[in-house]
């Protein structure tokens, strides 16, 4: 039985909107990770990190040697499969992707666990030194969806952030309590105190992720996408985007950043607040696109977000072969309402 009434409905609208953009679900939150028990390690189908815990992996090589490698990070209640359309495309341009199932999700022991955002951070930076000690001579790069950005920022700003080349956030997860409204901070928080394990399924929001509807039924119909959300792990997840947000004028590496103009999970007003973090000096690289949704690879037009992916890996400096990069200017007159002086 829900024991959330219908104001405090209103109130955590917006959150349970970002919380399902691929439907979700997680139980109270697991504690961060014991002391280190091993070296991490790598092998073929999974990565064990230095607590023992093992993360499922898959990865799409191409035919011949490869020029480049991609940790890719799935984004909430989702899980490697994100990439089983974007693996064999980079591959085919020669690009080795990674992708493994981030701690509770997935084919990981503790499916619907939310563990913390310090260990998935943790756990992204442990595997690219694994990657980097098996590929040394390749460049490397870190690509994350949704959540999966929010990781991917905090995991490469961090003072001990491992030394790679780039990094790609795919509609980044940036909503942090301080770009919400106080209402909806007040509901948080009221929910987190006397329902932290109220489940709703999300089915009413009438938020949409993609405009690929087929997509939308394979996630449905897959019984590793979990389903339901608990306040508990939209609390976990709130937090790693406030971490993320709060890390990202730290984000020094070369960067591109894809939004779509239609996404109804992220909005707009955290992803402006992310932009005034953009170096002067190496400016990030921006994709916007007019008809894109959330799920921006798996939308109807995703090849051409993946090919824009693959050309900049391969010529940062080169312009997107979409034609929908635009420029800070651009970016806040179109997405942040903005006027230029």
């Amino acid at each position: 039985m829900e024991v959330a009434t219908k104001p405090a409905r209103k109130l955590l609208f917006p959150l349970f909107a970002a919380a399902f953009a691929i439907s979700a679900c997680s139980t109270p939150q697991t504690p961060h990770s014991p002391e280190p028990v091993q070296e991490p390690l790598l092998a073929e189908e999974y990565a064990e990190m230095d607590d023992g815990y093992r993360l499922p992996l898959a990865q799409w090589a191409p035919e011949g040697e490869p020029k480049a490698v991609v940790l890719a990070l799935h984004g909430f209640n989702d899980y490697h499969k994100a990439f089983a359309d974007v693996g064999p495309t980079l591959a085919e341009q020669g690009i080795l992707t990674y992708a493994y199932d981030q701690r509770g999700f997935g084919r990981t022991e503790t499916h619907g666990e939310w563990s913390s955002a310090e260990r998935m951070v943790d756990d992204a930076q442990a595997m690219l030194e694994l990657l980097k000690a098996r590929h040394p001579d390749l460049p490397v790069y870190l690509m994350g969806e949704s959540m999966g950005g929010a990781v991917t920022i905090s995991a490469l700003a961090a003072e001990d952030a491992p030394e790679i080349d780039g990094a790609v956030l795919i509609a980044p997860a940036v909503w942090a309590r301080t770009t919400m409204p106080w209402y909806q901070r007040a509901g948080l928080w009221v929910a987190e105190k006397v329902a932290p394990n109220w489940r709703p399924t999300g089915k009413s929001l009438g938020r949409v992720a993609s405009n690929n509807r087929d997509a939308l039924i394979a996630l449905g119909r897959d019984p590793l996408v979990i389903k339901k959300t608990s306040i508990d792990a939209v609390s976990g997840l709130t937090d790693l985007m406030d971490l993320a947000l709060r890390s990202s004028p730290k984000l020094e590496v070369p960067t591109l950043v894809l939004y779509g103009e239609n996404d109804q999970i992220v909005p707009k007003h955290p992803v402006c607040q992310m932009l005034q973090s953009e170096p002067v000096t190496d400016p990030w690289t921006l994709g916007l696109y007019p008809d894109g949704y959330h799920m921006l690879t798996r939308d109807l037009q995703g090849q051409r977000v993946v090919a824009d992916i693959a050309s900049w890996i391969e010529a940062p400096r080169n312009e997107l072969p979409s034609g929908h990069e635009a420029d800070n200017i651009a970016w806040k007159q179109r997405v942040c309402g903005q006027t230029s002086a």
